[in-house]
């Protein structure tokens, strides 16, 4: 949605169907990862399925991605692990590359607070003050991701301009200023500012209570959108200590649950978010074209 409404100079597919006017199919397909190669999502509307277009739009996406790229890499999304998808990605030559799955967990269950490490504090996001140095701690933190990692500030800009965007649910964790040398030693970084170790980006799905409405036509629902902690804080707690946070904030804003997205291969966070409750609630597979 973002791609669509803001665009961007970034190469970028937009392919659409149409039958007596009426728009029945539409594919995006990002080509701008030279690692991974494109990337591409795609729906039918449900009275126009089985008649080829989800056939005819992987086709495309296919053709477009080549256009770029001439091994004709492409990963396809399949959003619920549905049967069809399947189906059509392995007839296309595609195989099953990574699985994503979706978690939840009640908010009305006892959350803990947060227990920080000496010297760490949570503080919430600043717009404007904070935007470099969360870019160049998300990039160390998901250094080998294959999406989150290459934010840039535009990214994040345009986030923070989205009507969702809430500065108080960007939560940062931080040394506290201290004496020269102490845990909360405040001397500049010659590498760098790295007195913000992690952060919790929370975020809100569906219209709250006096807030409008929005596109979801669901109950809201909070999301735990993205979790990163510093390579060299690794170790200290700061994942569990976070998403409590960000968690119990959720919570004060009324909402009665949680989800989050979470690489299936990813096992140290899948016990992470397991011990703090959630369960998997649905499933999201990336099909990749053997080249």
């Amino acid at each position: 949605m973002l791609h669509v409404r803001h665009g961007g100079d970034e190469p970028a597919e937009h392919l659409v169907i149409r039958v007596d006017g009426r728009l029945v199919g539409y594919a995006h397909v990002d080509t701008t990862d030279a690692i991974e190669g494109a990337s591409a999502e795609l729906v039918v509307h449900p009275m126009y399925r089985r008649h080829g277009l989800g056939r005819a739009l992987v086709a495309a996406a296919t053709a477009a991605a080549t256009e770029h790229d001439p091994t004709g890499r492409l990963r396809l999304w399949a959003h619920g692990d549905h049967p069809s998808a399947t189906v059509l990605a392995l007839s296309m030559g595609f195989e099953r590359h990574r699985v994503l799955w979706q978690m939840r967990r009640s908010l009305y269950a006892p959350v803990e607070a947060p227990r920080l490490p000496a010297g760490v504090r949570i503080r919430a996001f600043q717009p404007g003050e904070d935007d470099t140095r969360w870019v160049e701690l998300n990039a160390r933190a998901f250094a080998h991701h294959p999406d989150q990692g290459k934010w840039t500030l535009k990214d994040l800009r345009v986030r923070i301009a989205e009507p969702w965007f809430d500065p108080a649910g960007f939560l940062l964790a931080e040394r506290e200023p201290g004496p020269a040398g102490g845990a909360g030693d405040d001397r500049p970084d010659p590498a760098g500012d790295r007195s913000v170790l992690g952060f919790h980006w929370t975020k809100v799905h569906g219209a709250l209570r006096d807030e409008g409405t929005d596109m979801h036509q669901h109950d809201p629902i909070g999301e735990v959108y993205v979790l990163g902690v510093d390579p060299s804080a690794q170790g200290l707690g700061l994942g569990t200590a976070l998403t409590l946070a960000g968690l119990r904030y959720l919570r004060g804003r009324g909402l009665d649950q949680a989800m989050l997205y979470v690489d299936e291969s990813d096992a140290a966070a899948v016990h992470l978010y397991q011990k703090l409750g959630f369960a998997r609630w649905s499933t999201d597979v990336s099909f990749r074209r053997q080249v």
